[in-house]
Protein backbone atom coordinates (compact mmCIF):
# COMPACT_ATOMS: atom_id res chain seq x y z
CA UNK A 1 0.00 0.00 0.00
CA UNK A 2 2.84 2.36 0.86
CA UNK A 3 4.41 1.76 -2.57
CA UNK A 4 1.10 2.47 -4.33
CA UNK A 5 0.69 5.66 -2.30
CA UNK A 6 4.19 6.87 -3.23
CA UNK A 7 3.57 6.14 -6.91
CA UNK A 8 0.28 8.07 -6.78
CA UNK A 9 1.99 11.01 -5.11
CA UNK A 10 4.74 10.99 -7.74
CA UNK A 11 2.19 10.98 -10.55
CA UNK A 12 0.25 13.78 -8.85
CA UNK A 13 3.36 15.94 -8.42
CA UNK A 14 4.37 15.32 -12.03
CA UNK A 15 0.92 16.29 -13.28
CA UNK A 16 0.96 19.43 -11.14
CA UNK A 17 4.39 20.42 -12.47
CA UNK A 18 3.29 19.92 -16.06
CA UNK A 19 0.11 21.89 -15.43
CA UNK A 20 2.14 24.90 -14.37
CA UNK A 21 2.82 27.51 -16.98
CA UNK A 22 -0.66 27.41 -18.50
CA UNK A 23 -1.21 31.03 -19.41
CA UNK A 24 -4.56 32.66 -18.54
CA UNK A 25 -5.71 35.04 -21.25
CA UNK A 26 -5.81 37.97 -18.82
CA UNK A 27 -4.80 38.38 -15.17
CA UNK A 28 -5.57 41.27 -12.85
CA UNK A 29 -3.48 41.50 -9.70
CA UNK A 30 -5.47 43.80 -7.40
CA UNK A 31 -4.46 46.06 -4.52
CA UNK A 32 -0.83 44.98 -4.27
CA UNK A 33 2.27 46.86 -3.13
CA UNK A 34 4.36 47.34 -6.26
CA UNK A 35 8.14 47.74 -6.52
CA UNK A 36 8.52 48.12 -10.28
CA UNK A 37 12.32 47.83 -10.61
CA UNK A 38 12.85 51.28 -12.10
CA UNK A 39 14.28 52.62 -8.85
CA UNK A 40 11.22 54.84 -8.43
CA UNK A 41 9.08 54.97 -5.29
CA UNK A 42 7.00 52.12 -3.93
CA UNK A 43 3.47 52.16 -5.37
CA UNK A 44 0.80 51.21 -2.83
CA UNK A 45 -2.52 49.49 -3.51
CA UNK A 46 -1.90 49.20 -7.24
CA UNK A 47 -3.59 46.89 -9.69
CA UNK A 48 -1.73 45.41 -12.65
CA UNK A 49 -3.34 43.98 -15.78
CA UNK A 50 -1.48 41.27 -17.71
CA UNK A 51 -2.72 40.16 -21.13
CA UNK A 52 -1.11 37.64 -23.46
CA UNK A 53 2.10 37.61 -21.47
CA UNK A 54 2.55 41.40 -21.45
CA UNK A 55 1.93 44.13 -18.85
CA UNK A 56 -0.99 46.13 -20.28
CA UNK A 57 -1.96 48.63 -17.59
CA UNK A 58 -1.04 49.72 -14.09
CA UNK A 59 -3.45 51.76 -11.98
CA UNK A 60 -5.94 51.68 -9.13
CA UNK A 61 -8.79 49.19 -8.78
CA UNK A 62 -11.31 51.77 -9.96
CA UNK A 63 -9.52 51.90 -13.33
CA UNK A 64 -10.45 48.30 -14.11
CA UNK A 65 -14.19 48.13 -13.43
CA UNK A 66 -15.28 47.19 -16.97
CA UNK A 67 -13.04 44.17 -17.42
CA UNK A 68 -14.52 40.78 -18.34
CA UNK A 69 -13.09 37.26 -18.59
CA UNK A 70 -10.18 38.14 -16.32
CA UNK A 71 -8.55 35.97 -13.66
CA UNK A 72 -8.44 38.03 -10.45
CA UNK A 73 -5.53 37.69 -8.02
CA UNK A 74 -5.94 39.35 -4.61
CA UNK A 75 -2.69 41.16 -3.79
CA UNK A 76 -3.68 42.59 -0.42
CA UNK A 77 -0.81 42.24 2.06
CA UNK A 78 1.61 41.12 -0.65
CA UNK A 79 4.43 42.66 -2.70
CA UNK A 80 4.98 42.46 -6.45
CA UNK A 81 8.47 42.78 -7.93
CA UNK A 82 9.87 42.13 -11.42
CA UNK A 83 11.27 38.72 -12.18
CA UNK A 84 14.91 38.70 -11.11
CA UNK A 85 17.52 38.92 -13.86
CA UNK A 86 20.52 36.86 -12.73
CA UNK A 87 23.64 37.67 -14.72
CA UNK A 88 26.22 35.36 -13.18
CA UNK A 89 24.00 32.30 -12.96
CA UNK A 90 25.85 29.19 -14.03
CA UNK A 91 24.34 25.85 -14.98
CA UNK A 92 27.40 24.12 -13.53
CA UNK A 93 29.17 24.00 -10.17
CA UNK A 94 32.61 22.64 -9.19
CA UNK A 95 32.67 18.90 -9.76
CA UNK A 96 29.45 18.95 -11.81
CA UNK A 97 29.90 20.27 -15.38
CA UNK A 98 26.15 20.44 -16.04
CA UNK A 99 23.30 20.65 -13.53
CA UNK A 100 20.95 22.50 -15.85
CA UNK A 101 17.82 20.43 -15.34
CA UNK A 102 17.85 21.00 -11.57
CA UNK A 103 19.42 24.47 -11.52
CA UNK A 104 16.99 25.95 -14.04
CA UNK A 105 14.02 24.89 -11.91
CA UNK A 106 15.67 26.22 -8.75
CA UNK A 107 16.17 29.58 -10.43
CA UNK A 108 12.54 29.76 -11.55
CA UNK A 109 11.18 28.68 -8.15
CA UNK A 110 13.16 31.53 -6.55
CA UNK A 111 11.72 34.16 -8.89
CA UNK A 112 14.68 34.36 -11.28
CA UNK A 113 13.00 34.56 -14.68
CA UNK A 114 16.05 35.36 -16.84
CA UNK A 115 19.63 34.17 -16.46
CA UNK A 116 22.89 34.91 -18.21
CA UNK A 117 25.04 31.86 -17.53
CA UNK A 118 28.34 33.77 -17.59
CA UNK A 119 30.58 31.00 -18.89
CA UNK A 120 29.68 27.40 -19.72
CA UNK A 121 31.33 24.13 -18.77
CA UNK A 122 28.95 22.26 -21.13
CA UNK A 123 28.01 24.85 -23.71
CA UNK A 124 26.11 22.57 -26.11
CA UNK A 125 23.91 21.15 -23.33
CA UNK A 126 23.29 24.68 -22.08
CA UNK A 127 22.18 25.84 -25.54
CA UNK A 128 19.93 22.77 -25.91
CA UNK A 129 18.24 23.45 -22.56
CA UNK A 130 17.72 27.11 -23.48
CA UNK A 131 15.93 26.02 -26.66
CA UNK A 132 13.75 23.49 -24.79
CA UNK A 133 12.61 26.11 -22.30
CA UNK A 134 11.92 28.62 -25.09
CA UNK A 135 9.83 25.99 -26.88
CA UNK A 136 7.83 25.18 -23.73
CA UNK A 137 9.26 21.66 -23.50
CA UNK A 138 10.83 22.32 -20.08
CA UNK A 139 10.32 24.85 -17.32
CA UNK A 140 12.91 27.35 -16.22
CA UNK A 141 14.00 30.93 -16.74
CA UNK A 142 14.90 32.35 -20.12
CA UNK A 143 18.51 31.25 -20.55
CA UNK A 144 21.00 33.58 -22.23
CA UNK A 145 23.66 30.97 -23.10
CA UNK A 146 27.43 31.42 -22.98
CA UNK A 147 30.28 29.85 -24.89
CA UNK A 148 33.09 27.97 -23.16
CA UNK A 149 35.50 30.04 -21.05
CA UNK A 150 38.44 31.58 -22.90
CA UNK A 151 41.71 31.90 -20.99
CA UNK A 152 45.43 32.11 -21.77
CA UNK A 153 48.67 30.22 -21.32
CA UNK A 154 48.95 28.78 -17.85
CA UNK A 155 45.19 28.84 -17.43
CA UNK A 156 42.73 26.01 -16.85
CA UNK A 157 43.34 23.36 -19.57
CA UNK A 158 39.60 22.61 -19.71
CA UNK A 159 39.03 26.09 -21.15
CA UNK A 160 39.77 27.43 -24.62
CA UNK A 161 43.40 28.57 -24.84
CA UNK A 162 43.89 30.44 -28.13
CA UNK A 163 46.70 29.17 -30.35
CA UNK A 164 46.68 32.24 -32.58
CA UNK A 165 44.30 34.87 -33.99
CA UNK A 166 42.86 32.59 -36.68
CA UNK A 167 42.10 29.86 -34.14
CA UNK A 168 40.44 32.34 -31.78
CA UNK A 169 38.27 34.02 -34.42
CA UNK A 170 37.21 30.65 -35.86
CA UNK A 171 36.28 29.45 -32.38
CA UNK A 172 34.15 32.52 -31.70
CA UNK A 173 32.41 32.21 -35.07
CA UNK A 174 31.64 28.55 -34.34
CA UNK A 175 29.99 29.30 -31.01
CA UNK A 176 28.14 32.31 -32.41
CA UNK A 177 26.62 30.00 -35.02
CA UNK A 178 25.65 27.56 -32.26
CA UNK A 179 23.56 30.25 -30.57
CA UNK A 180 25.63 31.63 -27.68
CA UNK A 181 25.04 35.27 -26.78
CA UNK A 182 27.96 35.90 -24.39
CA UNK A 183 31.63 35.01 -24.15
CA UNK A 184 33.53 35.00 -20.88
CA UNK A 185 37.28 35.49 -20.68
CA UNK A 186 39.13 34.17 -17.68
CA UNK A 187 42.07 35.17 -15.53
CA UNK A 188 45.01 34.36 -17.82
CA UNK A 189 43.71 35.86 -21.07
CA UNK A 190 46.47 37.82 -22.84
CA UNK A 191 45.67 41.48 -23.70
CA UNK A 192 46.14 40.93 -27.45
CA UNK A 193 43.72 38.01 -27.40
CA UNK A 194 41.17 39.92 -25.32
CA UNK A 195 41.13 42.62 -28.02
CA UNK A 196 40.41 39.95 -30.63
CA UNK A 197 37.64 38.38 -28.51
CA UNK A 198 35.92 41.76 -28.10
CA UNK A 199 36.32 42.65 -31.78
CA UNK A 200 35.04 39.34 -33.15
CA UNK A 201 32.23 39.09 -30.60
CA UNK A 202 30.92 42.58 -31.32
CA UNK A 203 31.00 41.90 -35.07
CA UNK A 204 28.59 39.03 -34.36
CA UNK A 205 26.37 40.86 -31.87
CA UNK A 206 27.78 38.95 -28.92
CA UNK A 207 28.77 40.49 -25.61
CA UNK A 208 31.93 39.86 -23.60
CA UNK A 209 32.48 39.70 -19.87
CA UNK A 210 35.48 38.73 -17.81
CA UNK A 211 36.79 37.37 -14.55
CA UNK A 212 40.02 39.32 -14.92
CA UNK A 213 43.56 39.24 -13.58
CA UNK A 214 46.14 39.40 -16.41
CA UNK A 215 44.25 42.36 -17.88
CA UNK A 216 43.24 45.15 -15.51
CA UNK A 217 39.74 46.57 -15.19
CA UNK A 218 40.95 49.84 -16.72
CA UNK A 219 42.60 48.13 -19.70
CA UNK A 220 39.61 45.89 -20.40
CA UNK A 221 37.18 48.80 -20.11
CA UNK A 222 39.21 50.85 -22.57
CA UNK A 223 39.19 47.90 -24.99
CA UNK A 224 35.38 47.90 -24.89
CA UNK A 225 34.57 44.88 -22.74
CA UNK A 226 30.85 44.88 -21.91
CA UNK A 227 31.05 43.74 -18.29
CA UNK A 228 33.40 42.64 -15.52
CA UNK A 229 32.58 40.06 -12.85
CA UNK A 230 33.13 39.99 -9.06
CA UNK A 231 34.23 43.59 -8.51
CA UNK A 232 36.86 44.58 -5.95
CA UNK A 233 37.93 41.00 -5.22
CA UNK A 234 39.35 40.76 -8.76
CA UNK A 235 40.76 44.27 -9.33
CA UNK A 236 44.29 43.38 -10.44
CA UNK A 237 44.73 47.07 -11.32
CA UNK A 238 45.93 47.59 -7.73
CA UNK A 239 48.19 44.53 -7.40
CA UNK A 240 51.76 45.15 -6.27
CA UNK A 241 54.58 44.07 -8.64
CA UNK A 242 52.13 43.10 -11.37
CA UNK A 243 53.71 42.43 -14.76
CA UNK A 244 51.81 43.82 -17.73
CA UNK A 245 49.64 41.23 -19.45
CA UNK A 246 50.12 38.48 -16.85
CA UNK A 247 48.15 37.33 -13.82
CA UNK A 248 50.86 38.20 -11.35
CA UNK A 249 51.71 40.38 -8.39
CA UNK A 250 50.44 40.40 -4.83
CA UNK A 251 47.08 41.35 -3.36
CA UNK A 252 47.88 43.58 -0.41
CA UNK A 253 45.51 46.12 -1.91
CA UNK A 254 42.48 44.13 -0.85
CA UNK A 255 43.32 44.82 2.80
CA UNK A 256 45.21 48.13 2.65
CA UNK A 257 44.01 50.25 -0.28
CA UNK A 258 42.34 53.51 0.73
CA UNK A 259 38.83 53.10 -0.69
CA UNK A 260 38.38 56.87 -0.76
CA UNK A 261 41.60 57.44 -2.71
CA UNK A 262 41.84 59.26 -6.03
CA UNK A 263 43.05 55.98 -7.63
CA UNK A 264 39.84 54.18 -6.72
CA UNK A 265 37.71 57.18 -7.66
CA UNK A 266 39.40 57.50 -11.06
CA UNK A 267 38.90 53.80 -11.82
CA UNK A 268 35.22 53.89 -10.91
CA UNK A 269 34.76 57.04 -12.99
CA UNK A 270 36.43 55.36 -15.99
CA UNK A 271 34.20 52.28 -15.74
CA UNK A 272 31.06 54.41 -15.51
CA UNK A 273 32.13 56.67 -18.38
CA UNK A 274 32.81 53.68 -20.64
CA UNK A 275 29.51 51.99 -19.76
CA UNK A 276 31.27 48.91 -18.40
CA UNK A 277 28.84 46.97 -16.20
CA UNK A 278 29.96 45.28 -12.98
CA UNK A 279 28.40 42.15 -11.57
CA UNK A 280 28.02 41.70 -7.82
CA UNK A 281 28.35 38.13 -6.53
CA UNK A 282 28.17 38.76 -2.80
CA UNK A 283 26.53 35.49 -1.77
CA UNK A 284 29.35 33.29 -3.03
CA UNK A 285 32.00 35.44 -1.36
CA UNK A 286 30.05 35.34 1.90
CA UNK A 287 30.27 31.55 1.71
CA UNK A 288 34.07 31.79 2.07
CA UNK A 289 33.75 33.39 5.52
CA UNK A 290 33.67 30.56 8.11
CA UNK A 291 31.48 32.40 10.60
CA UNK A 292 28.92 33.17 7.90
CA UNK A 293 28.62 29.70 6.41
CA UNK A 294 25.12 28.43 6.84
CA UNK A 295 22.72 26.02 5.25
CA UNK A 296 19.05 26.73 5.61
CA UNK A 297 16.46 24.00 5.95
CA UNK A 298 15.11 24.37 2.42
CA UNK A 299 18.59 24.12 0.88
CA UNK A 300 19.30 20.99 2.92
CA UNK A 301 16.13 19.37 1.57
CA UNK A 302 17.16 20.04 -2.03
CA UNK A 303 20.74 18.76 -1.64
CA UNK A 304 21.67 15.15 -2.26
CA UNK A 305 22.83 13.40 0.92
CA UNK A 306 26.51 13.27 -0.12
CA UNK A 307 26.46 16.97 -0.94
CA UNK A 308 25.08 17.81 2.52
CA UNK A 309 27.75 15.63 4.14
CA UNK A 310 30.54 17.50 2.32
CA UNK A 311 29.25 20.78 3.66
CA UNK A 312 28.87 19.43 7.18
CA UNK A 313 32.52 18.34 7.09
CA UNK A 314 33.45 21.90 6.12
CA UNK A 315 31.43 23.31 9.01
CA UNK A 316 33.09 20.97 11.50
CA UNK A 317 36.58 22.33 10.85
CA UNK A 318 38.42 23.96 13.80
CA UNK A 319 37.71 27.53 14.83
CA UNK A 320 39.09 30.03 12.29
CA UNK A 321 38.84 33.38 14.07
CA UNK A 322 41.73 34.98 12.21
CA UNK A 323 40.37 33.98 8.80
CA UNK A 324 36.93 35.23 9.85
CA UNK A 325 38.26 38.66 10.79
CA UNK A 326 40.29 39.07 7.60
CA UNK A 327 37.55 37.93 5.24
CA UNK A 328 34.84 39.86 7.03
CA UNK A 329 36.84 43.06 6.59
CA UNK A 330 37.43 42.26 2.92
CA UNK A 331 33.73 41.57 2.47
CA UNK A 332 32.87 45.07 3.70
CA UNK A 333 35.41 46.57 1.29
CA UNK A 334 33.96 44.59 -1.63
CA UNK A 335 30.54 45.96 -0.67
CA UNK A 336 31.88 49.52 -0.46
CA UNK A 337 33.44 49.32 -3.93
CA UNK A 338 30.10 48.21 -5.41
CA UNK A 339 28.14 50.82 -3.48
CA UNK A 340 30.38 53.64 -4.71
CA UNK A 341 30.22 52.38 -8.31
CA UNK A 342 26.41 52.37 -8.23
CA UNK A 343 26.18 55.79 -6.62
CA UNK A 344 28.36 57.19 -9.41
CA UNK A 345 25.81 55.95 -11.95
CA UNK A 346 27.42 52.62 -12.84
CA UNK A 347 25.43 49.63 -14.07
CA UNK A 348 25.74 47.28 -11.09
CA UNK A 349 23.96 43.97 -11.68
CA UNK A 350 23.94 40.76 -9.63
CA UNK A 351 24.22 36.99 -9.87
CA UNK A 352 24.65 34.04 -7.55
CA UNK A 353 27.75 32.28 -8.98
CA UNK A 354 26.38 29.13 -7.34
CA UNK A 355 28.82 26.85 -5.57
CA UNK A 356 29.79 25.52 -2.15
CA UNK A 357 26.48 25.44 -0.24
CA UNK A 358 25.00 28.41 -2.15
CA UNK A 359 22.26 27.04 -4.39
CA UNK A 360 20.95 28.49 -7.66
CA UNK A 361 18.10 30.88 -6.94
CA UNK A 362 18.49 30.63 -3.19
CA UNK A 363 21.76 32.53 -3.49
CA UNK A 364 20.10 35.16 -5.68
CA UNK A 365 17.65 35.90 -2.89
CA UNK A 366 20.53 35.98 -0.42
CA UNK A 367 22.16 38.61 -2.66
CA UNK A 368 19.20 40.89 -1.99
CA UNK A 369 19.78 40.78 1.76
CA UNK A 370 23.52 41.31 1.31
CA UNK A 371 22.96 44.33 -0.92
CA UNK A 372 20.90 45.82 1.91
CA UNK A 373 23.77 45.06 4.27
CA UNK A 374 26.07 46.94 1.86
CA UNK A 375 23.95 50.08 2.31
CA UNK A 376 21.57 49.90 -0.61
CA UNK A 377 17.89 50.61 -0.06
CA UNK A 378 15.22 48.04 -0.90
CA UNK A 379 14.37 49.98 -4.06
CA UNK A 380 18.03 50.14 -5.11
CA UNK A 381 18.61 46.43 -4.45
CA UNK A 382 15.61 45.44 -6.57
CA UNK A 383 16.75 47.88 -9.27
CA UNK A 384 20.20 46.22 -9.32
CA UNK A 385 18.72 42.71 -9.52
CA UNK A 386 16.14 43.49 -12.21
CA UNK A 387 16.46 46.57 -14.41
CA UNK A 388 20.26 46.70 -14.23
CA UNK A 389 20.49 43.03 -15.14
CA UNK A 390 18.42 43.80 -18.22
CA UNK A 391 20.65 46.80 -19.01
CA UNK A 392 23.74 44.60 -18.82
CA UNK A 393 22.07 42.20 -21.26
CA UNK A 394 21.08 45.04 -23.59
CA UNK A 395 17.40 44.16 -23.13
CA UNK A 396 14.52 46.64 -22.98
CA UNK A 397 11.67 44.10 -22.83
CA UNK A 398 12.33 42.78 -19.32
CA UNK A 399 13.56 43.98 -15.93
CA UNK A 400 10.76 46.34 -14.89
CA UNK A 401 7.00 46.27 -14.43
CA UNK A 402 5.83 48.75 -17.06
CA UNK A 403 3.16 48.64 -19.77
CA UNK A 404 4.38 46.90 -22.91
CA UNK A 405 7.07 44.83 -21.22
CA UNK A 406 7.10 41.07 -20.87
CA UNK A 407 5.15 39.96 -17.83
CA UNK A 408 7.91 38.43 -15.73
CA UNK A 409 7.11 39.06 -12.07
CA UNK A 410 7.04 37.62 -8.58
CA UNK A 411 4.39 37.83 -5.87
CA UNK A 412 5.89 37.80 -2.38
CA UNK A 413 3.79 36.93 0.66
CA UNK A 414 4.25 40.03 2.81
CA UNK A 415 5.51 43.60 2.74
CA UNK A 416 9.07 43.65 1.38
CA UNK A 417 9.43 47.34 2.14
CA UNK A 418 8.90 46.73 5.86
CA UNK A 419 10.48 43.29 6.17
CA UNK A 420 13.45 42.36 3.92
CA UNK A 421 13.08 38.66 4.79
CA UNK A 422 9.88 38.62 2.75
CA UNK A 423 12.22 38.08 -0.25
CA UNK A 424 12.29 34.44 0.93
CA UNK A 425 8.48 34.12 0.76
CA UNK A 426 8.00 33.52 -2.94
CA UNK A 427 4.30 32.79 -3.34
CA UNK A 428 3.98 32.73 -7.12
CA UNK A 429 6.28 33.31 -10.07
CA UNK A 430 5.07 34.48 -13.47
CA UNK A 431 7.28 34.02 -16.51
CA UNK A 432 5.98 35.55 -19.73
CA UNK A 433 2.61 35.82 -17.99
CA UNK A 434 2.51 32.12 -17.09
CA UNK A 435 2.11 31.21 -13.40
CA UNK A 436 4.35 28.76 -11.54
CA UNK A 437 3.98 27.47 -7.99
CA UNK A 438 7.41 27.45 -6.29
CA UNK A 439 6.36 24.86 -3.73
CA UNK A 440 5.42 22.33 -6.41
CA UNK A 441 8.73 22.86 -8.21
CA UNK A 442 10.81 22.58 -5.04
CA UNK A 443 8.95 19.47 -3.90
CA UNK A 444 9.95 17.76 -7.16
CA UNK A 445 13.64 18.62 -6.58
CA UNK A 446 14.18 17.26 -3.06
CA UNK A 447 17.45 15.37 -2.81
CA UNK A 448 18.41 16.01 -6.43
CA UNK A 449 20.98 18.82 -6.19
CA UNK A 450 24.48 17.34 -6.41
CA UNK A 451 23.40 13.78 -7.21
Amino acid sequence: MKTIFLICMLLFNTAMALAQGQEPKAILIKNIKLIDGTGGPVLKERSVLVENGVFRMIGHSSDFQALKDVTIVDGKGKTMIPGLVGVHNHLHIPGFPFIGEVASKLYLASGVTTIQTCGAASAKREIALAKKIAAGEAIGPEIIPSGPYITGKGGNPNMIIPQNEIHLRDTIRFWANQGVKWLKVYRNIEPEFLKIVIDEAHKRNLKVTGHLCSVTFKEASEMGIDAIEHGFNSVSYFRSNKKTGTCSGTREYIDTLDMQSKEVDDLLHRLVKNGTALTSTLSIYEASIPSRRFIDERSAEIMAASFREDFQHLKDQPDQKEINAIREKRFKRIMEFEYRFYQKGGILSAGVDAGRHVLPGFGDKRNFLLLLEAGFTTLEAINIMTKNGALKLGRSDIGTIEPGKRADFVILDGDLELDPKVIEKTEKVYSNGKPYDPEVILESLKGKYGE
